[in-house]
């Protein structure tokens, strides 16, 4: 590996178009390119940008970008390079995913689109695996991203923060085209878990996640822990058979006090909901 440090004018050098970062305002609400130039006016670039040499004089830069173009806005006359001499275009990809893929705040479709460029590379998700330390579980569910239709892809990160990736590659690997835009309007209010587990669910028929989004809006898919001696799984494990019917009625007669309804013991259906809105409020006994 050949490495050398200068110090270039911001003239010679260019953004590579193989740097994967493409997505530059992703996780950088609160520090964009004007605070960075800000700092690196007062203090100077502190870590130098990676760049390879290409024909005419002229670098390409392969790791910094954003240090690089909040250098050129600050107005430094010269920029603390680390040039690349023997670097290939494959390599550049490599070391540029290698060096983000692991940053919260890169865009999660760059990630897509870098491992894709890697597995393209490889065509193989266990080499693509260990050249970014990554499952080839997560590798996937990245890449999953790029099936999702192109107005899907603008939801994330966005200035407003990235969706969540793991909904987002089910709803991927469960739905395509229209219907994949279709259910993410029904499923968009609810936390990610509950997205997860409505796709999961639906087995991809369309028809069922109307239905679902209805069991969960009634609380039937919160899996958190509520106090006493019951999970928020108690409707499941009264289906199951794994509690009583008098317990789950003593249960529901408890909550019903605390809420002030009218729940008819014989009425299970309506007990669960009122059981499970009454958890949701948080108006149950500890």
């Amino acid at each position: 590996m050949s490495t050398r440090q200068a110090d270039l004018p911001p003239s010679v050098l260019f953004v590579s178009k193989l740097n994967t970062r493409t997505d530059l305002n992703a996780g950088q609400e609160d520090s964009g390119i004007d605070e960075l130039a800000a700092s690196i006016g007062e203090n100077g670039l502190l870590q130098p940008i990676t760049v390879r040499p290409v024909s005419g004089g002229r670098y390409e830069v392969v790791i910094g970008q954003r240090r690089f173009l909040a250098c050129k806005r600050a107005g430094l006359g010269s920029i603390p390079c680390l040039v690349r001499d023997d670097l290939a275009d494959a390599d550049a990809v490599t070391i540029s995913l290698v060096e983000n893929v692991h940053r919260a705040d890169m865009s999660p479709l760059d990630k897509a689109r870098a491992l894709k460029s890697l597995y393209d590379r490889h065509d193989s998700y266990e080499k693509v695996a260990k050249e970014t330390s990554w499952s080839t579980k997560t590798i996937r569910k990245y890449m999953s991203l790029l099936d999702l239709p192109r107005d899907l892809q603008q939801r994330i990160g966005t200035s407003d923060g990235p969706s969540g990736v793991g909904a987002l590659a089910r709803l991927a690997r469960t739905f395509s085209g229209q219907q994949a835009s279709d259910v993410y309007e029904r499923i968009a209010g609810f936390r990610q878990p509950i997205q997860e587990e409505i796709l999961k669910r639906s087995g991809g028929d369309i028809l069922k996640v109307d239905e679902l989004v209805e069991e969960a809006m009634e609380g039937a898919f919160d899996t958190r822990i509520c106090g006493g001696r019951f999970k928020c799984e108690v409707i499941r494990d009264l289906l199951e058979g794994q509690i009583t019917r008098g317990d789950f009625e003593d249960l529901v007669k408890e909550v019903a006090q605390n809420v002030g309804s009218d729940v008819k013991r014989g009425a299970l259906r309506e007990a669960a909901r009122s059981f499970w809105k009454a958890l949701a409020s948080g108006k149950s006994k500890p």
